[in-house]
């Protein structure tokens, strides 16, 4: 049976890859547990650096959250979410019911899922943001590290998001699956 294929950007087939296949493949030692990346519709894409500005907001908006989070939810950081056979992510921080283990979370667990941008800012807005909607990721919030404002997306469906807000660093961050929890950028 022929491997699976994904099209490269220049036009050219390559070999497309499972979520089963690169666990297999951490197993035996040809990827390393260490190394940092997320396997989008097949493709291995490499993960950048976590910088300065990076960690710092992320370790905030954690902190709270967790300060805010009741006992039924798990905070997750950098859990990696199964989206579909061939699709795993691994947002800077998830909120996902504590019933289920790591690995068992989907896309329709996740009642929030964040990503801290730096450098992946296009990334996470354009391509994360439709493989989350299309996966029932039930709200998503990319915070552009640099410029301290953050995106809101809410309402997921196959065809996009039906809410994204855009929240400045002085504007009060909450979220549906914890109304307790209140952030704002700006004290970061």
């Amino acid at each position: 049976m022929p491997s699976a294929l994904t099209k490269a950007a220049e036009g050219y087939p390559r070999r497309a890859f499972t979520v089963d296949e690169i666990i297999a493949m951490q197993d035996a030692g040809i990827i390393s547990q260490e190394e940092n990346f997320e396997l989008i519709e097949g493709e291995i894409v490499p993960m950048g650096p976590k910088y300065s500005a990076h960690e710092r907001i992320k370790s905030k908006i954690a902190m709270a959250l967790v300060r805010a989070c009741p006992s039924d939810l798990i905070v997750g950081f950098e859990t990696s979410i199964f989206l579909s056979s061939n699709t795993f992510v691994e947002p800077d921080i998830s909120l996902y019911p504590e019933r289920l283990r790591s690995q068992e979370v989907r896309g329709p667990d996740v009642l929030l899922a964040i990503e801290v941008a730096a450098s992946s800012l296009a990334y996470d807005l354009d391509l994360k943001a439709k493989l989350y909607a299309r996966h029932g990721v039930q709200e998503y919030w990319v915070v552009d590290a640099n410029d301290r404002v953050t995106f809101v997306h809410q309402g997921p469906s196959e065809a996009g998001w039906s809410s994204v807000a855009r929240k400045g660093p002085e504007e009060t961050l909450s979220c549906a699956a914890v109304p307790e929890f209140k952030f704002r950028l700006a004290d970061a």
